[in-house]
């Protein structure tokens, strides 16, 4: 388990910059990761190598044709013949997202190797600690106990602690705000009828918003909240430029939410940023004290994560106290334990595109609740985080993103029956394959 407990052993939550990376989906850590991974191998060789074989362990074998890692990867090495290796066998790994990238000379002999794992969010790590982040950022607090009560002692709000805290954060959240205010409107504008992929699945954000709009209050806000939400996942199943919140897979709650309260709340421009400056504070506390990655943690820690950012946001839009605004990411992370990732063929999309629709309006609904109430709860945003994270590693593999339980183990039994074994699209991980967390 990560550091829990004192002052001294939590450790300070990185630049929310670090958390929010703009990028292409599917994937934060199956191609977001990757293929981030790729190129700075490139930069690392001392010189062009002749081609480069990529060997892909765990969950980026058992689901990284469905979440396009291996074209993320040709991407970053475009112009270098690149061999793939998809591993599904080698259990014992550091990390379930395990890869390894060999340098190749003419004669095919290995020159150069780098084994790197890809953390979550968009984050890597190899046996030497963090890698491509930037320089931690001095939070008076590890813990969100600790900056609540430093933000109360010293007048601050949860945004304050960001602005005094990251370099020029107002422009690099206006330009992460831009991005997600464009993944919202190319979904509800696409005039594509299906996703990519063999499940054929239909697109359901501009439909939903147009039958949405008509309704009376409460059904109208509930249909646009799920119609905005919606559209950054479909966008982002389409491999579309997206933010993490904090991943690619959850993207679409943090936009959907906020989204809402600009255009039809019309809550002013800087509010939102504040806003979005508060949720990469919460977000970046469980990415440094548990996991953001559903392939550690299961889809708690993707989905739970972003309803808890966006509840946080939701909460001090309406005028939540620091209490207030902690509280609403408690309730939004605890009533997600044990959530799953069971990615049906290993793509991004069931059960993954309603899951950000249902955390969008779950942390509406949280972030209302924690404003009736003075912010006063028995258990802590810190304390269930935690919990969060001995849930993942109590999880087995088969949930944490490998398809081989759940739902895309029931669409793999009912393709198999009806087409006969060929049909299983996903080559599940094994059953004695073991996920290590950090």
């Amino acid at each position: 388990m990560k550091q829990n407990g004192a002052k001294t052993d939590r450790p300070l939550p990185g630049s929310i910059f670090d958390l929010y990376k703009i990028g292409a989906g599917p994937s934060s850590s199956h191609s977001i990761g990757p293929e981030r991974a790729a190129r700075l191998f490139l930069e690392r060789v001392p010189a062009r190598p002749a081609g480069i074989r990529v060997t892909l362990f765990g969950s980026l074998a058992a689901t990284g044709r469905g979440h396009l890692t291996d074209q993320s990867v040709r991407r970053a090495l475009a112009g270098v013949p690149v061999e793939f290796v998809w591993d599904t066998q080698t259990g014992d790994l550091n990390h379930p997202n395990t890869m390894r990238f060999d340098a190749l000379g003419p004669d095919g002999a290995v020159q150069d190797s780098w084994t790197v794992y890809s953390i979550g969010g968009g984050n890597l790590r190899d046996d030497d600690g963090p890698v491509g982040d930037g320089e931690p950022t001095p939070y008076p607090g590890g813990s969100l106990t600790e900056l609540l009560a430093y933000g109360d002692t010293q007048g601050l709000a949860f945004w304050q602690l960001v602005e005094r805290t990251e370099h020029d954060p107002w422009t690099r959240l206006e330009s992460i705000w831009e991005v997600m205010e464009a993944s919202v409107r190319r979904g509800l504008e696409s005039r594509e009828n299906f996703l990519p992929g063999s499940l054929k699945l239909a697109r359901k954000a501009r439909q939903t918003m147009t039958r949405g709009r008509d309704l009376a209050s409460p059904q109208r806000d509930l249909a646009l909240l799920a119609a905005f939400s919606l559209a950054v996942a479909e966008e982002n199943a389409a491999g579309g430029t997206i933010v993490t919140a904090p991943s690619c897979g959850a993207a679409g709650v943090l936009p959907g939410l906020l989204y809402y309260y600009h255009t039809v709340k019309g809550i002013p421009r800087r509010d939102i940023l504040e806003a979005l400056a508060t949720a990469g504070l919460f977000g970046s506390v469980i990415r440094a004290n548990a996991s953001i990655s559903g392939a550690e943690v299961g889809c708690q820690g993707e989905i739970g994560s972003a309803c808890s950012m966006a509840a946080a946001a939701g909460a001090q839009l309406l005028g939540g106290t620091l209490p207030q605004i902690e509280y609403a990411a408690e309730i939004a992370m605890e009533h997600h334990l044990g959530l799953t990732c069971d990615p049906v063929e290993g793509y991004v999309q069931i059960p993954c595109i309603e899951r950000n629709m249902t955390a969008c309006l779950r942390a509406a609904e949280c972030a209302v609740f924690a404003l009736l109430t003075d912010g006063r709860h028995l258990v802590s945003f810190d304390d269930v985080i935690d919990v969060m994270y001995r849930t993942g590693a109590d999880l087995q593999s088969a949930y944490r993103e490998t398809a081989r339980g759940g739902l895309a183990d029931l669409w793999r039994r009912r393709m198999t029956s009806k087409q006969g074994p060929s049909a299983a699209a996903v080559t599940p991980v094994p059953e004695d394959h073991h996920s290590y967390c950090d």
